[in-house]
């Protein structure tokens, strides 16, 4: 037997008409890694949604082992061999290594969980697989290099044979990826198949033995990785050769636009997530904060965007400290956010392409005439933004969440660099999106930079940090620990030791931060 499972002629339409997979043929073969790619929109996540159980095929058959199955559930998926790791992690916080991994098949004495029993199935466990991790160590403490071990382990330890991962490393230092890659290399080893979804192309080149690209919701074909050049790959995913260079001027900086000083942060766990952060960002310039994530980059920005409360310190927008300030007085100043989850704060899903696109300007007189909303202004709005961003969908009615993520990600960037933002936050702006979608909000970010925005730039993309930015710092566990006024000579596996906490700038270094 060839393959380990097939998916033969694959269909998926919904009942809107519009159709996220059209006979679409995917295949694996036992103990392999086999990279699943293509720009957003492609077709991928259905794919993986129909194999996992998520989502019913409308037409088409799956093979596995032989024989035809047909999963009604995740669970009826987990029961046939198939795990997947989702780029969004599903674990339980405040329970520990161990609870997470044996949720749901806790292993009993009597009427209470065999806790003891459990740390030692988690022990073997991570020894059988040679991913290490401290079965008795709460899950909100741990980085989430671990996170990642915690969630491959619950697959494994409910008998994934097929193990499907999705960007496994967005969040990762190249340091932690490294490890990761030698971790999957030995699960293949042992004859586990691996899918793995990745818009990185050095990275699917490196780690996969063959790649299936779709486009269009259609399978362009299968390929070994030997066989196909980066550059091939990358022609292949968007239909044509595409130049995703960007040109960078020499900044022209001007007044600091933001500026945070002594700030720090206690979360309700008492921990203190940050630790006196203090820097400066000018007008008509990029300043990037590069970090593994869980390290206080996403309280810096709930402090600064006022979805957390500010006690120690001072945030300043414009000269304004955010303390005297509300969400709606910050809107009102020419300010951009692009938030981390694009989903739960960037947009209402069940709402139109239009609906979203305004709503940080409903009330503004482009959009509202005598009290109600014009809304031949905004479909015109909403279509010249869809041109720009190159928004694949049927028009500007349709509701958001029908989009791929990263047709959803243009759409909140469109939003919030339309309006020509004095200062702009964009947090993680290109997770998850393919190479086209990433240099057009790469391009549209610099726009920005170049007509004198102030951008802070925080991303655990290390190759986005390094193109986009003038100035850089680097945060781990809370703190500023390194700071580079620019950013030639740097490469991503220097980031990388200042990110894992294995170096560090001395103190006058990193003050440069605050007027630089």
């Amino acid at each position: 037997m060839e393959y380990i499972l097939e998916m033969k002629n694959i269909s998926k339409i919904y009942g809107n008409g519009i159709a996220a997979n059209r006979d679409v043929n995917f295949n694996l073969k036992k103990g392999e890694i086999h990279a699943l790619v293509g720009e957003n929109g492609a077709g991928k996540s259905t794919l993986m949604k129909i194999l996992f159980g998520m989502e019913p095929p409308s037409q088409g058959e799956i093979i596995l082992k032989g024989e035809p199955v047909r999963f009604s559930s995740s669970k009826d998926a987990i029961a046939h061999g198939i795990g997947m790791v989702h780029q969004h992690f599903m674990l339980v916080e405040s329970f520990t290594a161990a609870q997470n991994i044996i949720l749901g098949m806790e292993p009993k004495k009597g009427a209470f969980v065999n806790e003891a029993e459990a740390v030692r199935f988690i022990k073997d466990l991570s020894k059988k697989y040679n991913l290490e991790v401290d079965a008795e160590a709460v899950t909100r403490t741990l980085p989430v290099g671990v996170k990642q071990k915690i969630e491959i382990l619950k697959a494994l330890a409910r008998g994934a044979e097929i193990l499907i991962l999705d960007e496994p490393t967005a969040v990762l230092a190249p340091q932690e990826t490294d490890i990761l890659f030698e971790e999957l290399i030995h699960l293949k080893e042992q004859g586990h198949t691996i899918v793995f979804i990745s818009h990185k192309i050095p990275e699917i080149k490196k780690i996969s033995d063959r790649i299936t690209v779709m486009r269009s919701s259609r399978t362009v074909g299968c390929y070994e990785t030997k066989d196909v050049s980066e550059k091939e790959i990358s022609n292949l995913i968007m239909g044509c050769e595409m130049d995703t260079s960007i040109e960078k001027s020499s900044p022209k900086p001007g007044d600091i636009k933001i500026r945070v000083s002594g700030v720090s942060y206690t979360d309700k766990n008492k921990v203190k997530v940050l630790k006196d952060v203090s820097f400066g960002v000018r007008s008509g310039m990029i300043f990037g904060i590069a970090g593994v994530q869980g390290n206080g980059q996403v309280e810096l920005v709930d402090l600064m965007t006022k979805r957390r409360s500010l006690r120690e310190g001072d945030i300043l927008l414009g000269g304004k400290s955010v303390k005297d300030m509300s969400v709606r007085d910050i809107r009102k100043m020419q300010f951009g956010y692009i938030p981390e989850d694009r989903i739960e704060q960037g947009m209402a899903a069940h709402e139109s392409i239009g609906e979203n696109i305004i709503s940080n300007r409903y009330d503004t007189k482009e959009f509202c005439k005598n009290g109600l909303l014009d809304y031949k202004e905004i479909k015109k709005f909403a279509e010249e933004n869809i041109r720009e961003y190159e928004i694949r969908c049927s028009g500007s009615d349709q509701n958001v969440g029908m989009l791929s993520g990263g047709n959803m990600q243009k759409v909140v960037v469109g939003r919030e660099c339309s309006h020509e933002p004095e200062i702009l936050i964009a947090e993680q702006p290109t997770r998850g999106v393919d190479i086209g979608a990433a240099y057009i909000i790469h391009k549209k970010i610099m726009e920005l930079r170049d007509e004198g925005c102030a951008v802070l730039l925080v991303s655990a993309d290390l190759n986005e940090a390094l193109k986009l930015s003038d100035v850089l710092a680097v945060m781990y566990d809370g703190e500023i620990v390194a700071y580079f006024d620019n950013t030639e000579g740097l490469n991503e596996e220097k980031l990388g030791l200042y990110m894992l906490g294995l170096d560090r700038h001395d103190k006058e270094t990193v003050r440069r931060a605050e007027n630089e």
